[in-house]
Parts: structure tokens; C-alpha cells; sequence
């Protein structure tokens, strides 16, 4: 050592030096005990953390997806509106006002075809219409049903009532069943969207006499058209706590007409509803207080 110009060891720096080592090799096998043991231990709380970031995922990946279902049917409603537009615009379909269909009926063979869906259409009806509905209330219990119903009612389904719709497969076969090709039909909705999608595929499907009710049922008068059903056929199409409280445009129209009367009944109604949320608040505290009591108890 001493001719490699290196400081020679004395004994106690080798004993030093070996017995450091001898700790470290002592350490490091414990820790490697330590470490094969923690190992060995179960996964405490580890399925559940899994389990919760799967649902979270799950949760986001069903949230897209909606969003991703929104986006395509404001694309295909833009482009759905630029088709109906031209048809209206050629002439390959054309324009009646309520009464103007309601004169039409009366005085012709026309038919009036209502494509309006069930929850509008046992409201109010127009008599000796026919009934064949383009979209129609969705029963199915499916993830994306679902996912399009929770999203429906969230974004104001409960204050509208407007239910989620899809399409009536059995629409054009059930029309073409009943009606030959060259038969005039009276297409008519709520409000003039849905029977300008039903006039879009009849004309594709062959019929040529076609006539779409400008504004639908809803732009209609009372003396327009004959009516059956319990409801006017303006009031058809609304629903929900809107309804319920009188919040709607048609029914502050006809409040508009009718007088205080009218109006009583829905405030009437504004009163019990704030009625009942106090008592369900005071009744909530009280089942609490006593849950509490049980327990100490």
C-alpha cells in the first residue's frame, strides 16, 4: 500500500471497516426480511380502492358517451333541418295552417296522420285522426337508456316533463299498410318538428300528396280543429312541475283569458307545494333528533 503512495490501514480501521460491513450485511438481511413479510402481507383495502376506481371510470366512460350521443344529434338536427327546409322550399311538401287543415279535413277525403307520441297523443286528439307515432316513449332499462333518461331529467326532464323518446321502428311499415302511395295525408305533431322528420321519410318512402300542419297542434285554436281528449290540444305537449304550478307559456296564455279564477288554482297549488316541503324539512329534523336519542340511549 505504502508503495502505491496509499496510506497503510492499521488494525482498527480493518476491524472497523469488516464489522460495517458485517452490519450492513445484518441490516440489509433484515430489511430484505422485512420487505419479503410486507409482501407476504394481504392487500389490505386494495380490491375495494380497485373496485372504486372502476366505478369511477365507469362513471366518466358513461358521461362521454352521453355527451359524445349529445354532439351527434345536434349534428344530425342541423343537417335533418337543411333537408326539411329544401323539401318545404320545392314544393315536395306542402304548408297548411291548423285551420287551413282543419277546412281540409272537413270538406276533402284528407286525412289527418298525428305522429305525435303516446304521452302527447292521450291528452288531446284530433277527432278522426289517425295515430302513428314517429318516436315514442322508451321503456327499455338498458346502460345507455338509462344514461339518456338520468340525463333527460337532470337538464330539466322534471321541470318540462318531456320524456326520452326513440324511434318507432314499425312507423313507415304500419303507414304503408294502411295508406296506398298516392293517398293525401295530413302530417301533424305537437310542434312541427317530428312531422317534418315524419313528411322527410314518406316522401323517400313514395308518397307524393304530402301536408305538413305549420306550428302543429299546438299553434292550433279551439274552433280549428275538432277536438277530443281531456285537454286542450295546446296543452298537450307540456307537463311536470312546469304544469303543475301553471309555469307554461299555453297556460298563462289562456290565464291571460280566463281571469283570476285561473290563476287561483295554480297559486293555490304554489301554496301547497311550499306547505309540503316545510313539513317534510320539520319532519326530517325530528326523525333525526330522535334517531340521535336512540342512539344515546
Amino acid at each position: 500500500m505504502e508503495a502505491l503512495g496509499l496510506p497503510s490501514l492499521g488494525p482498527l480501521t480493518i476491524s472497523q471497516s469488516a464489522t460495517s460491513r458485517r452490519v450492513r450485511t445484518a441490516s440489509s438481511s433484515r430489511t430484505k426480511t422485512h420487505s419479503r413479510g410486507f409482501m407476504d402481507l394481504p392487500p389490505l383495502g386494495l380490491n375495494s380502492s380497485l373496485a372504486i376506481r372502476h366505478k369511477k371510470r365507469s362513471v366518466i366512460r358513461m358521461i362521454a358517451d352521453t355527451d359524445d350521443y349529445d354532439l351527434r344529434q345536434m349534428k344530425d338536427m342541423a343537417a335533418a333541418r337543411k333537408r326539411w327546409d329544401s323539401l318545404i322550399r320545392e314544393q315536395k311538401v306542402k304548408c297548411l295552417t291548423p285551420r287551413e287543415a282543419g277546412y281540409a279535413i272537413q270538406l276533402s277525403d284528407k286525412t289527418l296522420l298525428d305522429v305525435r307520441p303516446s304521452v302527447e297523443h292521450s291528452k288531446a286528439w284530433v277527432k278522426g285522426s289517425t295515430w302513428i307515432p314517429i318516436f315514442d316513449g322508451n321503456s327499455g332499462f338498458d346502460p345507455g337508456t338509462l344514461s339518456r333518461k338520468m340525463t333527460n331529467f337532470v337538464m330539466g326532464g322534471w321541470w318540462s316533463g318531456a320524456p326520452t323518446l326513440s324511434y318507432n321502428k314499425q312507423f313507415l311499415p304500419s303507414i304503408e299498410e294502411k295508406f296506398p302511395k298516392d293517398s293525401d295525408l295530413i302530417v301533424a305533431c305537437q310542434k312541427g318538428l317530428r312531422s317534418l322528420a315524419a313528411c322527410e321519410l314518406l316522401y323517400n318512402a313514395g308518397y307524393r300528396n304530402l301536408f305538413w300542419v305549420q306550428g302543429g297542434l299546438e299553434a292550433s285554436e279551439e274552433e280549428d280543429l275538432p277536438r277530443e281528449g281531456p285537454q286542450p290540444l295546446k296543452f298537450a305537449g307540456i307537463g311536470g312541475v312546469s304544469e303543475f304550478l301553471g309555469w307554461t307559456d299555453q297556460q298563462r296564455a289562456a290565464a291571460a283569458k280566463e281571469g283570476w279564477a285561473y290563476r287561483l288554482v295554480f297559486s293555490a297549488r304554489l301554496v301547497g307545494l311550499f306547505l309540503v316541503a316545510d313539513a317534510l324539512f320539520l319532519g326530517a329534523q325530528q326523525l333525526g333528533r330522535y334517531l340521535q336519542e336512540l342512539r344515546t340511549h
